[in-house]
Parts: structure tokens; C-alpha cells; sequence
């Protein structure tokens, strides 16, 4: 009976690690299974960049560098771009014709009314500039009159935009045209001043509303105050007009004083001056 009872014990022990050996297997291929692939994992992990710290080193750097804007986001800030380059005055007379309207040196910032030009290819490059918030603008006439003029005028409207537009004077109104020949156009309102820069064509189809500019005309300067992006008169009554024809193949610095400035330049009141000291001097003992 004894040992009939260990052979028993024998055999059930046997089963026993067999089936524990059986149970263990699975497990441990289950466990290779995921230890190859945790593997494949790591391995992916490892060829995949770290969004952690990929972050991080960026947010460090974002900091380390200060590219902080002034309100203190962690973003860099561009720095304002000047939509419009200001107009130079230094080259008038040499590479542009321009024309100066108001005290005696002032500039295209500085002037009651500025205009210049010059040949850019097969374009007539403008500038354009007035103390005003409405428009500004310049007529080519074959007189020194108001009425069937070619126009061009840069409007400042309501939404702070300034547009170039063409018109056509009929008598004393002016008539906006459709067919406009400007073209690159660019303006700006600021410090209440209108300034515009376009290009219009030397050579045009023949048309009544619109000139060639190889020829010379009269220049009828003006500007004035804008109504919902519409023009309204002219701010004086006897806006400046050219002396002579303008040749756009000759270049000239002129300068008209204002009103303000015309006093003793009129040859009445150089006459009246001489006058008043001749009779001071003569009335001397």
C-alpha cells in the first residue's frame, strides 16, 4: 500500500508540473509577444519623435530667445510694414518733374498740394499730395481752364481707403469715367493727408476723356473735401494752374506760393512799396 501510495503521489505530481508547465508556456509566449512588442513599440517610439519634448525645446526656445510680442503671448510679433513709401522730394528737378504748391520749402509732407512725375518705361509714374481728408487730384487741359479736362483723382472714402479714379470736367463739374488708366495704384491718409502714387500710359487710344501725355498740357492742381467717397468743390476758388505746358520729357522744381505768401511778391504791391517809399523820402526835409 505504501508503495502503491508514493507511485500515486508520483504520478499526480507529475501531472501536476505538466499541467503547470502547460499553463506556463502560453503565458510565457504571450509574455514574449508583448515583450516583442513592447518592443516594436519602444522601437516605434524610438523612431518617432517626442511630442513632449519636442514642445518643451520649443517652448524653450520660444522664451530662451525672447520672442515674446509687447502684449507677452509666447508668439513672435511681425514688425509693422509701411504700405506706402513716402515721396522724395531730393530728387525733384533731376530724375521727376515736381510741383510745389504752399510756403516757400516745403515738401510733398509739408506743401498745401504736391505733385510729381516722370517716365517709367511706357508710363507716366505720379504723386500726389494735399492738406486735406477728401481728395486730390490733377487736370491735363489745353488751356489754363476748367472744362473739358482729363482728371485724375485720388478719394479718400469712408472706410480710410484712398482710390484713384478718372474723370472728365464738363464745364465746372466733373464727370466720373468708367474706362480709368491708372494702374499700380497705391495711397494713404495719414496725418490728414490724401497722398497717392499710380501710372498711367504715355500713349492712349484716341479718346475725348482721356489725353496723350507725350504731348504737353496745362496742369490744373486741386483738392477739396470728399463725401462718402464722393468729390465735392475744390477747397479755393482759383485753384494753381501751371505757368506753361508741362512736358513730361523735362524735368523742373517749381514752386507756387500760397496766398498767404503772395502778398508782397504781386507786382501791385511791389509797386504800391516803391510808391509809399518815394513819397516817405521825398516828403523828408
Amino acid at each position: 500500500m505504501a508503495v502503491r501510495s508514493r507511485g500515486a503521489w508520483r504520478r499526480r505530481l507529475l501531472l501536476l508540473l505538466l499541467l503547470a508547465g502547460s499553463a506556463a508556456s502560453p503565458a510565457e509566449e504571450g509574455g514574449g509577444r508583448r515583450e516583442a512588442a513592447g518592443g516594436g513599440e519602444h522601437g516605434e517610439e524610438a523612431a518617432r519623435p517626442h511630442h513632449d519634448s519636442s514642445y518643451g525645446t520649443f517652448a524653450s526656445e520660444f522664451y530662451d530667445l525672447r520672442y515674446l510680442s509687447e502684449e507677452g503671448y509666447p508668439f513672435p510679433t511681425a514688425p509693422p510694414v509701411d504700405p506706402f513709401a513716402k515721396i522724395r522730394v531730393d530728387d525733384c528737378g533731376k530724375t521727376k518733374g515736381c510741383f510745389r504748391y504752399g510756403k516757400p520749402g516745403c515738401n510733398a509732407e509739408t506743401c498745401d498740394y504736391f505733385l510729381s512725375y516722370r517716365r517709367i518705361g511706357a508710363d507716366v509714374e505720379f504723386e500726389l499730395s494735399a492738406d486735406t481728408d477728401g481728395w486730390v487730384a490733377v487736370g491735363f487741359s489745353s488751356d489754363k481752364k476748367m472744362g473739358g479736362d482729363d482728371v485724375m483723382a485720388c478719394v479718400h472714402d469712408d472706410n480710410g481707403r484712398v482710390r484713384i479714379q478718372h474723370f472728365y470736367n464738363v464745364g465746372q463739374w466733373a464727370k466720373e469715367i468708367q474706362r480709368n488708366p491708372a494702374r499700380d495704384e497705391e495711397g494713404v491718409f495719414e496725418n490728414n493727408r490724401v497722398t497717392c502714387r499710380f501710372k498711367r500710359p504715355v500713349y492712349v487710344p484716341r479718346e475725348e476723356t482721356i489725353v496723350d501725355l507725350h504731348l504737353s498740357w496745362y496742369y490744373l492742381f486741386a483738392w477739396g473735401p470728399a463725401i462718402q467717397g464722393s468729390i465735392t468743390r475744390h477747397d479755393i476758388d482759383s485753384p494753381p494752374v501751371s505757368e506753361r505746358v508741362v512736358s513730361i520729357y523735362k524735368y523742373e522744381d517749381i514752386f507756387m506760393p500760397s496766398a498767404a505768401y503772395q502778398t508782397f511778391s504781386s507786382p501791385f504791391c511791389l509797386l504800391l512799396i516803391v510808391a509809399l517809399t518815394f513819397y516817405l523820402l521825398m516828403g523828408t526835409p
